[in-house]
């Protein structure tokens, strides 16, 4: 029985089917699966970095640090964990037009002593020197190439012996040994392991950009993710300036660090102080508003979360969230209605944490609570004090992880107070010149304290 001339990949899961079919057979997606030629399957080699040698134990093995190459990018270095490691493959992804391609030019731009290729399979050598000139003036070991057939890739990195190298992207590759369209999952499979191949014999560390679904999954097979050394994801607001770099896999340091940048007319602008970002500079007080403290990773951050508390318009009230999970904002409000007596449930409730993001910490609890109450009797609160604690169902003060950062942070913003569990005051082992650490036990202490026992 001949083999068949062509087999149809599913571009979610790389699996393969001799006949179309609707349905992907192994992972339940409709409409994945791709015509692509079957090849002979090929000998498979060992790896050129893999070693020869007899199976060692622990102590056998010679122990060596990684070498790393630092950036000028101090935000890049943090959430690599120190700068970029030789040999390792970064993937960084993001939605189209966030600014990946504008990061990774200003890296190569300001790594001035390095040789550096960068290979771009979506712009033209013009644009990505409008680009730079933009951003930075000149660089004389940078070399573009628009190019996107791996194979010349690989003999422009023999040629130029780069210390840095820079695919954007690598779901517009293809190699000569398969007929698939570039972006199929077996192109995107085999570009990425030969990149990866070379990279680890040659110490040589790569950047690849990768696109996203519209379900903000990174496009391609899922063992892209497994085969690269770290995973960057690019996130921000178009209606919004700043951008942040998460680290969801780091074979090199810590996942929870991530990077902060603004977006301005000249390229990436780093931001050392991120709580610039979430804090309003107006010195007005108003009702609603209150500072509380949080955790992105390991990097502590202070923000402004807001509360408008209002008449139901409606047969049934409005519960609204921006930036904070609905059912917990729903559990929050059950407990000033049940614990504290305030009547809620013929009110609408909006909430916003403002700067556009995402917060799960929570040690927010407290600074929303005290800013919904805030709201609900008109009564500002402190623009000095900061919350950083977390609220039980039985209305009791709890304590959060890392209390101690989060008092620095405050403490170097120029805040006086900060109100947290009654619990931690023990476990504050450092003083903190000109702040007050308060300890809570309950709600209704809460509330005497910050508004006088007029809520």
């Amino acid at each position: 029985m001949s083999l068949p001339k062509t087999i149809f990949t599913c571009q979610a899961c790389g699996a393969t089917h001799i006949k179309w079919q609707g349905q992907c057979k192994s992972c339940g997606e409709w409409n994945t699966l791709v015509e692509e030629a079957a090849g002979p399957e090929k000998r498979k080699t060992a790896p050129a970095w893999a070693s020869r040698s007899q199976p060692r134990t622990l102590e056998e093995i010679e122990s060596a640090e990684e070498k790393r190459l630092i950036t000028p990018d101090q935000e890049m270095n943090r959430v690599l964990g120190g700068g970029l490691v030789e040999g390792s493959v970064i993937l960084l992804g993001g939605e189209p037009g966030i600014g990946k391609s504008t990061l990774l030019l200003q890296l190569a731009l300001q790594l001035q002593q390095t040789r550096i290729l960068y290979v771009s399979g979506e712009e033209s050598e013009q644009q990505i020197k409008m680009r730079a000139m933009r951003i930075r003036p000149a660089h004389a070991q940078l070399f573009i190439a628009a190019e996107t057939l791996l194979e010349r890739i690989l003999e422009y990195l023999e040629q130029i012996q780069p210390e840095l190298l820079i695919i954007d992207s690598i779901q517009t590759l293809y190699s000569d040994a398969l007929e698939s369209a570039p972006g199929s999952v077996s192109q995107v499979r085999e570009c990425a392991a030969k990149l990866l191949r070379h990279a680890k014999a040659s110490n040589l560390p790569v950047f690849l950009v990768g696109h996203i679904t519209k379900e903000g999954m990174l496009a391609g097979p899922k063992v892209l993710e497994h085969m690269v050394d770290t995973v960057l994801n690019f996130e921000g607001d178009r209606h919004n300036n700043y951008r942040l770099v998460r680290t969801s896999k780091n074979r090199f340091g810590s996942t929870m660090e991530i990077g902060i940048y603004e977006m301005t007319a000249s390229g990436l602008r780093e931001v050392s102080n991120p709580s610039e970002i979430f804090l309003s500079s107006s010195d007005d007080t108003f009702s609603g508003v209150a500072i509380a403290s949080t955790l992105e990773g390991m990097r502590p951050l202070l923000i402004e979360v807001q509360a408008l508390v209002s008449p139901m318009a409606y047969g049934t009230p409005q519960r609204s969230a921006t930036g904070f999970d609905l059912r917990r904002l729903n559990m929050l409000l059950a407990v000033l209605e049940k614990r504290c007596g305030f009547k809620l449930g013929t009110r609408d409730v909006f909430v916003n944490i403002t700067g556009g993001m995402k917060i799960e910490d929570p040690a927010l609890d407290l600074g929303l609570i005290c800013s919904i109450v805030s709201s609900l009797h008109d009564l500002p609160v402190d623009r000095r004090s900061v919350f950083a604690a977390e609220v039980g169902l039985s209305g009791e003060i709890r304590a959060v992880t890392r209390l101690e950062p989060r008092l620095a942070e405050a403490a170097k913003l120029g805040f006086k107070r900060v109100y947290v569990a009654q619990s931690q005051l023990s476990a504050v082992h450092k003083a903190f010149p000109g702040l007050e650490v308060i300890g809570l036990g309950k709600l209704e202490s809460m509330f005497r304290a910050v508004f006088g026992g007029e809520a």
